[in-house]
């Protein structure tokens, strides 16, 4: 899902394409796209853009006429810049917005539409868009701490809450948790002073961090590769991989389709957090620490799992003979 420096940087990309242009038609490959009735999406046509805005992992298009434009990219949504009346051709493109300089199409892979479209007219309404977390990179260590310790969960979830902080996604918050040195199923209200302004520090570094690099990354250009896995984030989708700060091997616990990397030397003491489904399936055998993934030969990071017994093969039928 695009987080806050990939929202950003969106931003700052469609400014200069879309400020004072207006917006000669909305085309839509997938009305299941369109979650709002009233206005109408064609009101939006013929209108100037104002602006445009962040809303947590949201982006606002402001018009004339108080109406604005809300687009929730999900998971896999994306958007790309392409040329005037640019066609929708392939399955993934779900809606065309033309403007007399290009294109914006919004695209959305597999098979699950998720990405949202809302059509709203004033500000009081565009208000109940806002899941209403805290901006962190706006915010002092009181302000943050008292939203942090509002509600008593697991650091990984507290953080991706939208409810709680704005823009934070299961990408940064496993890179917000190791710049930490945090576990990510420590409750946030077993917190000691100092590990709450380890956190804060982490949170304000690691999205201005990555917001330069993807700036930096796209140049003038417009960002067409956004994706929640990159080869120098230090843990998130390195899995197995060293840490690149201590070398053990990352490892990850997946709970309802979402997936935590961690590095259990930074971050845990050396205990291997539990996979639910892994842990209850090789019982005993499910590593506590560690040191129990490392042969005695050279150290080498070994799969948790170890080795699999070999599926038996199944007998054929035999055919009965006529």
């Amino acid at each position: 899902m695009p987080e806050l420096p990939d929202v950003v940087v969106y931003i700052e990309r469609l400014i200069p394409h879309l400020v004072g242009q207006p917006l000669r038609r909305v085309r839509l490959a997938s009305p299941f796209l369109l979650r709002s009735v009233e206005p109408a999406l064609g009101a939006l046509e013929g209108k100037t853009v104002l602006g445009l805005s962040r809303l947590g992992k949201r982006i606002v298009v402001e018009l004339e006429d108080e109406l604005f434009l809300v687009v929730h990219l999900m998971i896999a949504g994306r958007l790309h810049w392409r040329p005037p009346a640019a066609r929708l051709a392939r399955r993934v493109d779900l809606a065309a917005f033309d403007f007399p300089s290009g294109t914006l199409v919004l695209t959305e892979a597999g098979t699950q539409k998720r990405a949202a479209l809302h059509v709203v007219r004033g500000a009081a309404v565009l208000r109940a868009h806002d899941p209403g977390g805290l901006e962190v990179l706006d915010a002092d260590l009181p302000v943050f701490r008292a939203t942090l310790l509002r509600e008593n969960h697991t650091l990984k979830r507290a953080l991706t809450d939208a409810r709680l902080f704005s823009g934070i996604g299961n990408a940064y918050g496993d890179e917000i948790l190791h710049r930490a040195r945090l576990s990510p199923v420590k409750l946030t209200r077993q917190l000691g002073d100092e590990e709450i302004t380890r956190l804060y520090d982490a949170i304000r570094a690691t999205l201005r961090e990555w917001t330069e690099r993807l700036r930096d990354e796209v140049g003038a250009g417009f960002p067409e590769r956004v994706t929640a896995f990159r080869p120098a984030m230090a843990v998130h989708g390195r899995y197995r991989q060293p840490c690149p700060v201590c070398g053990a091997p990352v490892q990850r616990i997946v709970h309802a389709g979402n997936e935590t990397n961690y590095c259990p030397r930074c971050q845990t003491g050396g205990t291997l957090l539990a996979d639910r489904a892994l842990s209850r399936l090789l019982k005993e055998d499910w590593p506590r620490r560690l040191e129990e993934l490392e042969d005695g030969a050279g150290g080498t990071a070994v799969s948790p799992l170890g080795p699999l017994p070999a599926r038996p093969a199944r007998a054929r039928p035999r055919r009965a003979r006529r």
